[in-house]
Order: structure tokens, then sequence, then C-alpha cells
């Protein structure tokens, strides 16, 4: 039923905690993970003004994504990873169009005026992914 399976994160304990239930999914269905780590590249912290750059953020996405490959190759897991630039709810739905058949992401559970003014990667993914996603909430505080 689902051959393969998205696993977006950005390295949060969020994304750790919820590596276990992407891993019980791809072997419940002998489905391949696919690891996608977003470069948010709409972050006001990223560019000339801001504290880090794109190339630090990649640096940072290829040293989580080759964590979670490791991981997966020693749960016997077959695993493909990718490092995408843009905003990360566009670009895991729009990676998992053409890639997956489910996603598998966290939610850390924010609420009230954080949630209305952040919003929510997960929420956004949930409403406008044409695949099932899969949500695993895990404790706000990290």
């Amino acid at each position: 039923m689902y051959d393969e399976i998205l696993f977006p994160t950005d390295g949060s304990e969020a994304s750790k905690r919820t590596f276990p239930h992407a891993v019980s999914q791809a072997e419940a269905f002998d489905a391949r993970v696919h690891v996608l780590y977003v470069v948010n590249t709409t972050y006001a912290g990223v560019g000339a003004g801001g504290g880090k750059n794109v190339n630090s953020l990649r640096a940072e996405g290829e040293e989580v994504t080759e964590e979670f490959e490791r991981r997966l190759r020693d749960e016997d897991v077959e695993v493909i990873t990718r490092i995408e630039d843009g905003d990360p709810h566009t670009e895991i739905t729009r990676y998992a169009d053409g890639e997956a058949d489910m996603i598998v992401m966290g939610t850390r559970g924010r609420s009230g005026i954080e949630k209305y003014l952040l919003g929510s990667v997960t929420e956004k993914v949930v409403r406008t992914a044409d695949v099932p996603v899969f949500t695993v909430r895990t404790p706000e505080s990290e």
C-alpha cells in the first residue's frame, strides 16, 4: 500500500522522536524512506542581514540527513536523502507529490498566539498534501 515514505526533518528533537514511527511504517509496509531536509530560505534570519547563511544551513542539512540515513541503514531500511531550498511546507508537499505515498512527521504541539503567528509546517502539510500524513505529537519544550 505504501512503498515510498517521506520523512521530512529539521534535525530537531521533535523529528528525532518521530523517527521510530517512520521506521515502523517502513518496516510494516516494506517501504523505502525518503529523508528530506528543507533549507528554509524564507526565514528572516537567512541572508545578508541574518545570522545564518544558506551554506551553513545546507551543511546542517547534510549532517542531519546523513545521521538519519545511517540509522535507517542500521535498521535495514532502504533510504534516499534529499536537501531542498525554499519554504518548508511547500517543498515537502511538492516532493511528496512526485515521490511519496505517505508522509511521517512530527508536530510540536504549539498553541495560542505562537501557533497563530507562526503557523505550523505540519498543519500546512496536512491541509495541502495529496498523500496521507502520519503525524506524531511531540512535547513543545525541547
